[in-house]
């Protein structure tokens, strides 16, 4: 019951695949089911699975993705006439795959989804009737003889193996064989491009110890995550509501200032003129007399008076947008809108407002000037100077300087972060998993349970973990515990 023309020979994934008979014609697909689990059921319902006799030549899973090399496979194999499809259907994987052979593709428009390729134009299209997008290098017209689709369910049932049976020993045979026009077509994947990668565009918080470290942060989040918009004055790559964190605002080595294209002097310069009141007559404003002249108070001597007499004061608030002139002039509108001075940790700290912002040029500059006003505010009340947090309503970087942003984002290196809500101890006690939630030796909470996943759900739920590399060394560690709970071997946490 085997096919006699090719053999077949995976193009993609064909170490995740399990070769029954490379002759055979019969391809199974088990979706989100382990294979193992599949070809024991197949192996109970009486299936031939010899390597030399049987019709099924490869059983094969298929996730949410995978589904382009599926058929690429296919199309290089047009021996395999038959896919049997089964298993735990938990993505729409089981409709993708049907629907691409019984409805077909159609254009999709609305996706910033881009392909590479050599020697075609490749676009999105999407499978009628679902939500998965792939190129169009592969229709369903590029198959000579489309596969014939069985599908059952997820194996369970008793029915479900008796009408594999029946199938394998009947209607099945009539597909054997190749078509006289069948070849091997090869057509290779077009390599994905993406404008950005997914994110909320408006979630991004980035919390760093110095400046140049958060200016650097700031531009790999907008070269991967920023979405492009086209202002009046050109292409941007925006995020929106950017909050960044810096711990310890002080000034910078002028030799890694230089490294970047900043003037030492120039940033000095700056910091003088932000604490200044005075404007020139060819400045239409500046933060230094918004903050000290504009509205006819001093607003820095105003709070420094507020914190010295009452330091947990939260009435020290600066704004700088003059709303009934800034939203009807056309010109001269302030990007730094709002300074708050807060006394937090026995440290006094200042959370600043943007309106726009420029990251590769202004966004260090601005952190300089707030330094300054940090320092100056905090020497005044006696008080030492805490972090800066800095909030970006509208950031950007020029897309004609996104080669200069790019060279920078790729400096980034992994770096280990100490989790601020603490780390976890793993042990295990005779049939359980035991995690202890830590700050400096004090246990906060104790989980208990016999799955790794369900003390991920109850870790998740009380918001214990604020890192993503935390999060992914935790879970790699409550799987070893579960997988040492299973085979009696010690646990060791590492």
């Amino acid at each position: 019951m085997t096919n006699s023309g090719f053999h077949f020979e995976p193009l993609y994934y064909g170490d995740r695949l399990y070769i029954v008979n490379r002759s055979g014609y019969v391809g199974v697909v088990t979706l989100w089911s382990r294979i193992d689990f599949v070809r024991r059921q197949f192996e109970l319902a009486g299936i031939d699975l010899s390597p030399d006799t049987s019709p099924i030549a490869v059983f094969g899973n298929l996730y949410g993705n995978g589904l382009r090399e599926l058929l690429r496979n296919l199309l290089y194999n047009p021996q395999i006439r038959v896919l049997l499809v089964c298993g735990r259907n938990r993505s729409g994987s089981r409709e993708e795959l049907i629907n691409f052979f019984v409805k077909g593709v159609e254009p999709c428009e609305d996706t910033k989804i881009q392909y590479r390729c050599d020697f075609k134009k490749v676009k999105p299209v999407r499978i009628a009737g679902t939500k998965r997008i792939i190129d169009n290098l592969v229709t369903p017209s590029d198959f000579a003889v489309s596969p014939k689709i069985f599908v059952f369910g997820d194996l369970k049932d008793r029915s479900d193996m008796e009408k594999i049976g029946k199938l394998f020993s009947g209607e099945i045979t009539c597909y054997r064989g190749t078509s006289q026009e069948a070849q091997r077509v090869n057509i290779p994947l077009p390599e994905v491009e993406f404008d950005y990668f997914p994110s909320n565009p408006r979630s991004h918080v980035i919390v760093c110890e110095r400046p140049l470290e958060a200016w650097k942060e700031i531009i790999f989040r907008i070269c991967r995550f920023g979405r492009p918009v086209q202002l009046l004055k050109g292409e941007r790559i925006e995020l929106q509501n950017l909050k960044v964190v810096v711990e310890h605002p002080e000034e910078e080595d002028e030799g890694l200032l230089r490294k970047y294209n900043f003037d030492p002097d120039f940033l000095k310069r700056y910091q003088k003129d932000i604490l200044s009141g005075h404007i020139e007559p060819d400045e239409t404003y500046n933060y230094g007399h918004r903050i000290r002249k504009y509205f006819g108070v001093d607003s820095f001597e105003v709070c420094i008076q507020r914190l010295k007499k009452d330091s947990e004061d939260r009435k020290c608030y600066v704004a700088l947008w003059d709303t009934g002139r800034d939203l009807a002039s056309k010109h001269g509108h302030p990007c730094l809108v709002s300074l708050f001075f807060r006394k937090f940790d026995e440290k006094l700290t200042l959370s600043a407002t943007f309106r726009t912002h420029n990251a590769l040029d202004a966004w260090l500059v601005n952190m300089y000037g707030l330094i300054a006003i940090l320092k100056q505010v905090a020497q005044e009340v006696g008080m030492e100077s805490g972090a800066i947090t800095v909030y970006s309503h509208s950031i950007t970087i020029d897309k004609r300087e996104l080669d200069r942003a790019k060279e920078i984002a790729q400096e980034k290196k992994y770096r280990l972060v100490e989790d601020p809500q603490g780390y976890f101890r793993i042990t295990l006690d005779k049939d359980t998993i035991v995690v202890e939630h830590c700050v400096e030796d004090i246990v906060l909470k104790t989980y208990r349970g016999k799955k790794a996943s369900r003390l991920q759900h109850e870790i998740t739920r009380d918001c214990a973990i604020s890192d993503v590399g935390h999060a992914i060394y935790l879970g790699r560690q409550l799987q070893k515990a579960e997988e040492c709970l299973k085979s009696g071997r010690p646990f060791v946490q590492e």
